[in-house]
Parts: C-alpha cells; structure tokens; sequence
C-alpha cells in the first residue's frame, strides 16, 4: 500500500479532500493529516509515509519550504502540489523544487477525482520500479533484454520527469546512465509504435535511438560506451530510419577511439567551402572524418557570425543565423545552417561585384588583419600579403567594408585592447602597444570615443561583472 499524508492549513479542505476518494481502491492509504508545514514534517520523523499532498499557501512555512524541506531530509516522499485556480502560476515552481504532480483543488470533483488519482498511482509505481532497477544497475548480472530504447537529453537541461510522458517508461524500467536514458525492451516493438511512443516527448527537447546488442552487458559497460560515444553516434547519424539504429559493438569501438576530440578543420576559417562547391564537399568530408564535439562546431558557427558582421551579413541575416543555431540538433542540421551563410556570401559577392578569386583575397585579408592587428602592420603589408596592388586592394576592401582600410584596422585594435584590458593585468599602457598603437595617449582617446570609457573604467567595470 502507498502511505500518505494530508497538508491543507484548512481542516474543512482537508477532510473534504480525504473524504472525496475512495483511497484503499487504488492501494492507497492516509497515515495522516497536517494543518501547516512545521505539523507536517514533525508527523513524518514519526509516520513512515510515501506520499504528501501539500497545498502552497499556508501561514508561517509555504508549501514551497516545505517541498524544499521534505526533499532534503525525506528524499524517498514524493510530494503532490494541492492548489486553487488562482495560484496556478506557482505550480512551474513547485515542480522544479520536486513535486512530482499537482491537483488544482477547485477543479477535483468525484467524476475526474479517479483518473487523478490512478494517473499519481500509477506514476508513484513508475517510479518505484525505476529505483528499484537502478538500485540493481552497478551488479554483476548483465541486462536481460537486447535491445533497449536511448534517450539523451539535447539541451543538457531536461528532467527525466519528461520521460514519463511515454506509455512505455510507464510500464518498464527505465535506467539512468550519465545523464542518458534507457528502457529496455523485452518484445519486439514496431517503428510505428516506437513512434507513437515517442510522439508524447516534449518536441525538440530529446533524441532517441533503438540501440541493439546489449543482451548480457552490465550497466556499469552501458554506462561507459553509451556515455562517451551516443551522443556523438546520434549527432553524426546519416541514415534515414528513425528513430535511428545503433549497434552496441560499433559503439563501443567508437568510444575506444579519440572521436569527439578533433579540432574542427582549419579550412573551415578560410571560407572557401562557400563559394566554391568543391571545397564544399572537401570541408564537409572533412568534418565526417574529424568526427568534433558538437560543441566545437557551435562554437565554429558563433565565430563565423562574429567575425564575419557585417562584413558578409547584413544585421538581419546575422540574427536570423544566430536564431537559428538554437534549433541545429545534428550534423545534417548544420550542415544546411551552414548552406544559409554559403548563400548569404555569394549574395554578398554578387551585390558587390567582385569575381570568386578577388573575394578570396578579401576574406584572407580579413583573417591576416585580425591575426595581426597587434602588430604594425598597413595597407601595404596586407595587400602584399593577398598579392594584390594596394591601389586596387584599397578600392576592393572599401567596397567590401563600406568604410576606409584604417578605419576597419582600428577597430580590431580597439577589439584586442578590450580583450586584453579584461583577460590580463597588463598596464594600459603596455596594452596599448599590445595593440598596436604607439602612442598610448592617443589609444586613451580613441578608445573614450569609441567605447564611451577610459581603458581603465572599462577594466574597471569588467572586474566588477
């Protein structure tokens, strides 16, 4: 039988809650009743119980306290929010404090008390068995099933609470395995059905692949192949079926390797695959082989957004890309993110009028620039660097940037100054030089006038962040 208790300030609402259910035919029994928080925790250092049905608000300790409290010191008491129509804003907190379900009081009427009810029985059982599995996951017995279904998380912030979304968690074990989720599946489950299965998860929040092979594995060898290769598995599927289909043994050769580690290919920068289709296809391979983090290709496309507005995009186009990033959940997504910038290049290209090959040279004059900005460099050296006459250099780069070569160098410079002001305790002085700027007084004034500060204050300001 599932024990609870009653917390209602109201003895009126209480009793008229406890009397509204016929609590024994859904295996439940009320081990007793509390009029405030302080009641209610006293009552359970001497009543062992399961369940707590709190209401928010009461005098002296809120229901939220109260979850907090029980959590901390009961940690095996699901807790069930109580609340009136009115207070239904509360209820997203009382969830993320750990309630578990909630039931709006003025709403519970005898014909839908019972689909309540059998809907918090059946996800108290849920949970019972899920604990009861994973109490079990470190032992030497393998798993008994050899297929199961993977869930991972694609935001890094999503609850297992979403999980029991799906009818078929509600009825099976599921597994916690580094911060990933697995149901075992004990009889043959059609694509159709796994589909409907997964169609209850809350969109855009999870991936889930059928993984095959496990008969006879431990958790413990789940818990370490899946944790360093699934995710990376999922990210690079190419196939068409879904949800995808993965083998354990191709996993585990994975997660052998160094995959996931790669730095991201040094052409990407170069932006060549964007304007010519061959290149494309070179650089799109290349990442296949390299096989980078996920991470490491969101942080490529920041940088592609940084480095290249508005110079290549215009602010709408930016924000529409960066917007964008947001939604981009595996290579095939990002890959078609990137097809996006290609666009916006060549549009860009085209507008200006310039040829494949003199775009070239602009972006490698851009990249030498930046890397350089530090350094006293001019027109002359970069010009020379692209190996293009200054004169032309100066026309082309002009119309590229809408404003003069000097004006554009300065303005990197300004970008290392406040990079270093804020990551080292270099006197301004000595970061003036850094940037290339000779004479340090004139670097204090231009810096007032673009940025609206002394480096000092500015320094000053970043410290305090």
């Amino acid at each position: 039988m599932i024990k609870a208790i009653v917390v209602d300030d109201e003895r009126l609402v209480r009793k008229g809650f406890i009397s509204l259910i016929d609590w024994p035919s859904f295996g439940v029994v009320i081990v007793g009743e509390a009029g405030d928080g302080n009641a209610a925790l006293a009552l359970l250092r001497e009543q062992e119980a399961d369940l707590l049905f709190v209401d928010i608000t009461m005098p002296g300790m809120s229901g939220f306290e109260l979850i907090r409290q029980v959590r901390q010191q009961f940690p095996a008491i699901r807790c069930v929010v109580l609340t009136c129509h009115h207070e239904f804003d509360y209820v997203q907190e009382a969830l993320r404090l750990g309630a578990v379900d909630y039931i709006v009081k003025t709403l519970l009427e005898v014909e839908n008390a019972d689909e309540t009810i059998s809907r918090l029985v059946e996800r108290v059982r849920w949970e019972d068995t899920a604990r009861e599995s994973l109490s079990r996951r470190d032992g030497a017995a393998g798993l008994a099933a050899d297929r199961a279904l993977l869930l991972v998380p694609l935001k890094g912030q999503e609850s297992e609470e979403e999980l029991f979304q799906l009818p078929l968690a509600k009825n099976q074990p599921m597994i916690a395995l580094q911060g990933q989720w697995i149901v075992p599946l004990q009889s043959r489950l059609s694509g159709e059905g796994l589909q409907r299965e997964l169609a209850a998860l809350p969109a855009g929040r999870w991936q889930a692949a059928l993984v095959s092979g496990l008969q006879g594995r431990p958790c413990r060898e789940l818990e370490q192949v899946l944790g360093k290769a699934a995710r990376l598995a999922l990210f690079y599927y190419g196939g068409a079926e879904l949800p995808p289909k993965l083998e354990f043994a191709e996993l585990a050769l994975a997660a052998e390797g160094a995959a996931g580690e790669e730095l991201f290919p040094a052409s990407g920068h170069q932006l060549r695959w964007a304007l010519e289709r061959g290149d494309w296809d070179s650089f799109t391979a290349e990442v296949l082989l390299r096989r980078p983090a996920p991470e490491v290709i969101a942080d490529f496309g920041h940088s592609l957004l940084e480095s290249w507005s508005p110079l290549l995009l215009s602010p709408a186009e930016a924000a529409e890309l960066e917007a964008a990033i947001s939604g981009n959940v595996d290579w095939c997504s990002w890959k078609q993110w990137l097809r996006e910038f290609a666009g916006h290049v060549q549009r860009r290209m085209i507008e200006l009028g310039l040829s494949k090959e003199v775009m070239f040279c602009l972006i490698r004059a851009v990249l030498y620039m930046k890397q350089n900005a530090g350094l006293k460099i001019n027109q002359g050296d970069v010009a020379a660097h692209i190996n293009m006459s200054r004169g032309y250099f100066s026309q082309c780069f002009a119309r590229l940037a809408g404003e003069s070569f000097g004006e554009v160098l300065r303005g990197m410079r300004l970008e290392l100054a406040k990079a270093l002001l804020l990551e080292t305790a270099h006197p301004v002085h000595e970061i003036a030089c850094r940037s290339g700027f000779e004479d340090d007084r004139y670097f204090s004034r231009l810096f007032r006038e673009r940025v609206g500060r002394l480096p000092s204050e500015y320094r000053a300001q970043g410290e305090k962040l």
